[in-house]
């Protein structure tokens, strides 16, 4: 989705031709023999590649909200921020099409100037770098444990191993970079992911699967306590904390940065609203799932990392080896994960370095200096950001709910070529008034206890 030039080789000339609503890698590539076999990506590796920019790590936050909402209110809005989500998504893809733009950040461009496609990359980045960072925060909660109100809870190489040295959340997160961030953050083309994305998608599913059983295993022998139907509003206070859950739905559902990327790479790019909506569904159930029986599992006891749940006796055969089996599983479901969230990162940070520089697939060194930068920065926010929760209040409540609700409600409105309909400006309207409100509270909410909270710590 990244802005930039694209350079366009003539067969009887070496004029080049740069379009700056171009995206900075081409759609087909051309090798120095000749043009490679890419011939455009398929609808089911589209699919896998979009479900896994959008299932990443705010699936695991997500019972936590059941906490908040109760089990009702909280599905009732995980399917309506599904339906908000598409809603913007086309919004993106119908004015794209009319304005040409094959990126996010060039239908900014054209919609707002060269300050709306800045605005655009710098929240991309944000949000993005923000995500990364809670990959690597649950990676790091589930091989190496994590402590929470006094109460440690230990990784899974801990509880194989011991305490040691090497199984340390900093030499664990270490290794993980060098040996399988790295060698996947050296692909140039999204479409070379789609096999990891399926295969992340079949790990969240495994996870899913174990989660189901446990869950059902437990309901047959009657040890799961009735959860909370509906929020429990007894104050002000409390109202407004209902929403400090909107950053986390709101994060769980970002796609929109790699949507113009996946449509580009499509054989067939007249199916991209196909997947969109195929890969909406997939994921709005897997959330729903996840939500409903990870709280009925856990119930008040769920962490705001309901993995970090996964380290105590389920009362249930095998429990042990069960629990390792889902925090290993979806671990291993983030890493492959990374790559996807990485690769419209990068773009948008060299278009907002590098505006007017050559494509960034043909620039190994470039390539190579910012992937290295970006995973380094990235590896120490999760070294020292403390809760998967901080890290989805910021993002959420400030790039995420731009990227995903406020940039596209804002292109609809002003609406440069007449296409919008009324219904259209009324969601759009809609839209920007829920995320801006939501995300004030929330805001407000957290600060309020944080305020509330230092007094009682000092005394």
């Amino acid at each position: 989705m990244a802005i930039g030039s694209k350079e366009k080789k003539s067969q009887k000339s070496k004029e080049v031709i740069v379009d700056e609503k171009s995206p900075l890698l081409p759609t087909k590539h051309e090798g120095d023999g000749g043009v490679d076999e890419f011939n455009g990506a398929s609808f089911s590796g589209a699919v896998f590649n979009l479900s896994t920019t959008i299932v990443g790590a705010g699936i695991m936050a997500l019972p936590a909200t059941m906490k908040v909402l109760g089990l009702i209110l909280g599905i009732a809005v995980i399917i309506f921020m599904a339906f908000l989500t598409e809603a913007s998504i086309e919004f993106l893809l119908r004015f794209s099409r009319t304005s040409k733009s094959v990126s996010y950040g060039g239908l900014m461009g054209d919609t707002f100037g060269k300050y709306g496609r800045m605005i655009l990359q710098i929240c991309v980045l944000i949000n993005n770098i923000g995500v990364l960072v809670v990959y690597m925060i649950i990676i790091g909660d589930v091989l190496s444990g994590t402590t929470s109100s006094g109460i440690h809870h230990p990784g899974v190489l801990e509880g194989w191993f011991g305490e040691h040295w090497w199984n340390g959340r900093f030499f664990v997160l270490l290794v993980t970079t060098v040996a399988i961030f790295a060698p996947l953050a050296s692909l140039k083309r999204i479409d070379s992911l789609s096999y990891t994305s399926a295969l992340s998608v079949a790990l969240a599913v495994v996870f899913l699967v174990i989660t189901v059983g446990i869950t059902v295993f437990k309901l047959i022998n009657g040890t799961i306590l009735m959860p909370r139907l509906l929020p429990d509003v007894t104050s002000v206070t409390s109202f407004f904390n209902l929403f400090t859950v909107v950053p986390v739905l709101v994060t769980a559902y970002i796609c929109h940065y790699n949507v113009h990327t996946i449509d580009n790479e499509l054989e067939d790019n007249t199916q991209i609203k196909a997947v969109v909506r195929t890969s909406l569904a997939l994921c709005s159930s897997v959330y729903v799932l996840t939500s409903l029986f990870g709280f009925l599992l856990f119930g008040d006891a769920t962490l705001d990392d309901v993995l970090a749940n996964f380290d105590t006796d389920l009362g249930i055969p095998y429990g042990s080896l069960l629990n390792d089996a889902v925090r290993v599983s979806y671990a291993a479901h983030l890493m492959l994960v990374f790559p996807i969230v990485l690769y419209p990162l990068r773009l948008n940070l060299d278009g907002l370095l590098f505006p007017s520089a050559r494509p960034l697939a043909s620039d190994n060194l470039r390539f190579a200096l910012l992937s290295t930068g970006l995973v380094i920065i990235i590896f120490l926010g999760a070294n020292f950001i403390p809760s998967i929760w901080d890290a989805f209040q910021f993002t959420g409540a400030t790039a995420a709910v731009c990227i995903g609700f406020i940039f596209p409600a804002a292109v609809t409105l002003r609406d440069r070529y007449g296409i919008a309909t009324k219904r259209d400006k009324i969601l759009s309207i809609f839209m920007i008034v829920l995320a801006v409100f939501s995300n004030l509270v929330a805001i407000y909410s957290d600060a309020y206890a944080l305020l509330k909270k230092n007094p009682s710590h000092n005394e």
